[in-house]
Parts: C-alpha cells; sequence; structure tokens
C-alpha cells in the first residue's frame, strides 16, 4: 500500500502539468486568418470581372407596363452587373474595401476606371429615380440597402481623392435608402427569420455599422428595434440549420447583431440563454456546410453560408473571449475558402464579398 501511495503522490505533479497543457492547449486560438496580398490578388478578380458584366441578369422589378421593359445597363446604370442589383453593389464594395486595405494594390488603376465609370452622378440619380417608383419602392428591401449602406461606408474610409468623389454621388442614395430602413422598421412587427436575403437581423448588423458612425437616427432604431423583437429570444434552433438554400445562419446573424448593440455583459448573459452549451462546444452545434453543385445557384448559398458564419463567429468570439468560437470561425471560413472556383459564374458572382467581409472580421482577432 504505501508504495501504491508513494506512486501516486510521485506521478500527482505529473498529471497536474498535463492538466494545464491540455487546459492550455484547449484555450489557443488557431492562427487567425490574414487578410494578404496574395488573398486580394485572388478575390478581387471575382468582382472586377463581373461589376461591368451585363448578363446574365435577374432583375426582380415590377413592370407596369412595357415602359418598364430595358436593359440592365439602363435601368441600374450603376449596379448593372454581378447578376442581380445587391451583388453589383457588393461587388463594387469588395474593389473598395481591397483598394482601401492595399493603398499599392497591383491593378488599382484598371478597379478605379471601373469604379469611376459606374458610379457617377447621372447613373446614382437613374438608380434613386428607380426606387421613388411607386411599384419598386421596396426593391432589394433589406439585403441590397444594408449592403449599398455598407458600400457607402467603405467609400468614406478609402484614403483617396477617388473615394471622395465617388461618394458625393452615392450619398443621395445611401440617405434615401438610410431613411426606408428606419420607415421599414416602424411597421415591421415581426422580424422575418430565414437564411436569404430578407432576413431582418442581418440586414440591421449592416446598416448598423454604418448608422453609429454616420447616422445617428439610424442607429438608434436599430438598436430599438433589435430589443423589441429578439431580447427574449432563447434556445435558437442550430438543429434546424442549415436550411438547403441558406447563406445565413439565422440564429447566428441575430447573435452577431446583438453582440453589437448589447453592453458585453448583457450580452454574455443573452447569448447563454439564447445558444445554450454553445459557448463550451460549438463543433456539437455546427460543421461547415457541403455545397453539393457549385453551378446550381441556390445550392452554392452554402459556401456562403460557412463565411458569414465564420464572421459571425469571429464577432462573438471576440466579444466572449472564448477561442472555441473562433476556431469554429477559421474552420468554416477555410473549408469554403478552398472551395472557390471563377469558372462557377452562380457562386463567383458573389462570394468574394462575403469572404473578404470575414477577413476584415478574422483580422480584428488579437
Amino acid at each position: 500500500m504505501k508504495n501504491i501511495l508513494k506512486l501516486f503522490f510521485s506521478a500527482l505533479p505529473l498529471f497536474l502539468i498535463l492538466s494545464c497543457v491540455e487546459e492550455k492547449k484547449e484555450d489557443l486560438i488557431m492562427q487567425p486568418i490574414e487578410f494578404s496580398t496574395d488573398k486580394a490578388d485572388f478575390l478581387y478578380q471575382f468582382a472586377y470581372s463581373c461589376i461591368d458584366q451585363e448578363y446574365p441578369n435577374k432583375l426582380g422589378q415590377v413592370l407596369i407596363n412595357d415602359s418598364y421593359l430595358a436593359p440592365p445597363r439602363e435601368l441600374h446604370p450603376a449596379f448593372y452587373g454581378c447578376f442581380d442589383w445587391h451583388s453589383a453593389v457588393h461587388g463594387h464594395w469588395t474593389l473598395v474595401t481591397i483598394l482601401s486595405h492595399f493603398p499599392d494594390f497591383q491593378d488599382k488603376d484598371a478597379i478605379i476606371k471601373k469604379l469611376t465609370a459606374n458610379i457617377t452622378e447621372e447613373n446614382i440619380k437613374t438608380e434613386i429615380e428607380f426606387f421613388q417608383d411607386e411599384y419598386n419602392k421596396t426593391f432589394q428591401r433589406t439585403y441590397g440597402w444594408a449592403w449599398l449602406l455598407k458600400l457607402d461606408e467603405a467609400l468614406r474610409e478609402w484614403d483617396n481623392p477617388v473615394a471622395a468623389e465617388l461618394h458625393s454621388y452615392l450619398k443621395p442614395l445611401s440617405d434615401m435608402l438610410a431613411d426606408k430602413f428606419i420607415e421599414f422598421l416602424d411597421v415591421l412587427n415581426y422580424p422575418i427569420r430565414v437564411g436569404e436575403h430578407p432576413n431582418t437581423a442581418f440586414g440591421m448588423s449592416f446598416a448598423y455599422d454604418y448608422a453609429t458612425k454616420y447616422h445617428p437616427l439610424l442607429a438608434a432604431k436599430i438598436e430599438e428595434k433589435a430589443r423589441e423583437y429578439f431580447i427574449n429570444d432563447i434556445n435558437c434552433a442550430l438543429s434546424w440549420e442549415p436550411g438547403g438554400f441558406d447563406f445565413l445562419s439565422p440564429c447566428l446573424v441575430e447573435a452577431s447583431l446583438m453582440q453589437k448593440v448589447l453592453p458585453v455583459d448583457e450580452f454574455r448573459s443573452w447569448f447563454d440563454s439564447f445558444l445554450p452549451g454553445f459557448a463550451n462546444n460549438p463543433e456539437k452545434y455546427i460543421q461547415p456546410a457541403i455545397v453539393p453543385d457549385a453551378s446550381d445557384g441556390k445550392l452554392a448559398h452554402l459556401d456562403g453560408l460557412n463565411f458569414s458564419r465564420a464572421w459571425c463567429l469571429f464577432e462573438i468570439g471576440m466579444a466572449l473571449e472564448n477561442s472555441k468560437i473562433l476556431n469554429a470561425g477559421i474552420e468554416h471560413y477555410d473549408f469554403s475558402y478552398e472551395q472557390l472556383d471563377a469558372d462557377e459564374y452562380m457562386g463567383s458572382h458573389w462570394l468574394a464579398s462575403f469572404a473578404v467581409y470575414a477577413l476584415l472580421r478574422s483580422e480584428e482577432i488579437n
């Protein structure tokens, strides 16, 4: 018995050391994903090639008579490329963001040439007239609106004389859509909780990034409505995700928004009730989604889901100082980044924007 006890106590320090090592290993954050020039060189091509590619095109407007029938370049002279209006908008955002991030980017002049050809005073006036039409005043609500505000934000923060000029042209449209956003939230009694474009939390989250800096009335409205819509939510059904066409996680985009509008202690308490157990073991609840057919535009959404999950996980993980959540985000990003294919237009016309936004969030990881 004495020998057994002696062996036990002699092994105890080693056991404790190994336990501490294992605990520290769990606390380690995987290498954050760097927004490198290599990634920028790869990703910019997706947006650069499509912002002036008119066809194929999905217009999505309401027709009242023959006068509403016109080519995309006439209906939307600023944002007629990239298959649909919102993808054209966030294609422009992608290029502006890359030039802002890499001032000496190799194809800077060629990119600026395309940006200045599309974002002109006259072209934006035509875009505004479209939104003023009685039958199309809700066009792109709220997904496209949120991305337009993101583009406005990016132009304001790009330190280049060209940016100031482009922003002066875009501002009347962004002001209009910010006002429309407030008007819509005032009449929306119940949030839209889907994994695609109409998702209310996504639109509010992106618009909030812009509004906290440039539109106090919109920021205040988003804070008010976020609490009204979501503060009492509990036990979000991650087991129901993903839907086959999702490019957003209804649960995680809601948490992303609430992380922005709530004080950190209140968010921590809210998150524990909203997704109980998730913080301790996120991999139990979500794994990267697999795209069965990248040529199918709807099925290709799932790569976007992995990128949007990644940026939500980065935001939530940083707020909670949780390495497991951050690592889950890195895993999701890496999984779909390896799948990006410039030859599959149903994904390439928009996925680079999601990848770039996730990179920006990754760079904020300490």
